[in-house]
């Protein structure tokens, strides 16, 4: 009778909020098949677990989806990965102590977003898989992974679903965003935006990813939709060119194969802008105090499913998958510096961008100034606002 009762609590709260959300923001359908009926905290540690979960409330009590085997390359394993939680929580798998060796919460108005480094082949990453991108929406728009679901505690107080995030994640790096509100300019389609997976975490979710060593806690301001670039101002209209990724792919037409291509091998240097973070809160290190070689079966007593976090289906993206997409085929220099107080200030684009990976060189890496260059972009206003459609 206990899961029937937490599932009419969970399906309770998220009704009783959908109210205060514009259409998008919180997810609409149920858990997936192997999914607790909702975020679960004090769950018995299971790391053989399918459970595909995650959870993102604080620096210390977030999850991850990685592979269920060992030495998994991101790309193949996709539409099957499984959450992986640095407590026990969602009947997830356990992140062993160790593992995270920084990391960076931002809280805005429009999403939460979390970014970090660390040994991610302890969970079950191939080394030197430079990684994928992970989303609600995949090549069949069952979502990869198939069953994913993401929430939240951090906007409300409650454990809330989200319908829109997306995560990149290599052997060493990750960053995920889950979007958490929209209006009539911002949706959180765009906000979440997941069909530039080669761009890389610094270009799709900008922020200060000179965080390794450090756990910091920071609201930020809100970052542009990935690929927005603004380009004039008309009658107090903000007008966007938008940035789309190339790709090449075939389709059949009566029969007959006919390719295509999306976007330009013309690729902007720099996000429009870093997004300012500040007030942040700093720790010096994460633990869960779980001996995994031990077998320990339980931790922590509260099973409320919340943990403290300091405050108050789709259209298929199509075959996209990166073996860059955490780090990027370009590195991107995000220009930030860090200012005493453990805040960070942001600078509007960078002045230049490095290759990286064993497909350095395969984009052509060009100045802001080219964008005019830039193909599949067209300009619209809406509610004051230029967008793209």
């Amino acid at each position: 009778m206990l899961p029937l009762i937490l599932l009419a609590a969970a399906a309770g709260a998220q009704a009783q909020s959908s109210a205060t959300y514009p259409e998008g923001v919180l997810a609409s359908g149920t858990m997936g098949p192997m999914n607790p009926p909702s975020a679960t905290l004090g769950t018995e540690l299971n790391q053989t677990s399918g459970a595909r979960l995650v959870s993102i409330n604080s620096v210390d009590d977030f999850c991850l989806f990685g592979p269920p085997d060992p030495n998994s390359v991101i790309g193949d394993t996709e539409a099957y990965e499984v959450a992986w939680c640095t407590q026990a929580r969602n009947n997830a798998r356990v992140i062993p102590d160790g593992t995270i060796t920084g990391v960076s919460l931002l809280k805005t108005d429009m999403y939460v977003q979390i970014m970090g480094y660390g040994d991610l082949t302890k969970i079950n990453i191939a080394p030197g898989d430079y990684g994928g991108e992970l989303d609600p929406h995949g090549a069949t728009g069952e979502g990869n992974p198939v069953g994913g679901n993401v929430t939240t505690n951090i906007t409300t107080g409650s454990d809330l679903n989200y319908q829109e995030w997306m995560m990149y994640v290599s052997y060493e790096q990750f960053c995920f965003r889950i979007c958490t509100n929209a209006n009539s300019t911002y949706s959180t389609e765009y906000m979440c935006w997941h069909e530039l997976d080669e761009m890389g975490c610094e270009f799709v979710m900008p922020g200060n990813y000179d965080i390794n060593g450090t756990f910091e806690t920071c609201e930020a301001d809100v970052a542009y939709p990935p690929g927005w670039y603004p380009t004039a101002t008309s009658d107090g209209t903000t007008l966007f060119s938008t940035f789309a990724q190339y790709y090449e792919g075939v389709y059949t037409s009566d029969g007959t194969p006919v390719s295509y291509t999306v976007g330009t091998t013309v690729t902007p240097d720099s996000v429009a802008f870093t997004p300012s973070s500040s007030n942040c809160q700093t720790v010096s290190t994460i633990s869960n105090g779980i001996d995994i070689e031990a077998g320990t079966t339980k931790a922590g007593s509260d099973n409320s499913g919340s943990s403290t976090s300091g405050s108050g289906s789709s259209t298929a993206s199509g075959s996209h998958t990166s073996s860059h997409a955490a780090d990027g085929t370009s590195s991107h220099s995000s220009s930030t510096s860090k200012t005493t107080g453990g805040s960070t200030t942001g600078t509007a684009g960078a002045d230049s961008a490095t290759t990286s990976g064993s497909n350095a060189g395969s984009r052509f890496v060009v100045d802001l100034g080219a964008m005019g260059a830039v193909g599949a972009v067209v300009i619209a206003a809406l509610s004051g606002v230029a967008v793209f459609m």
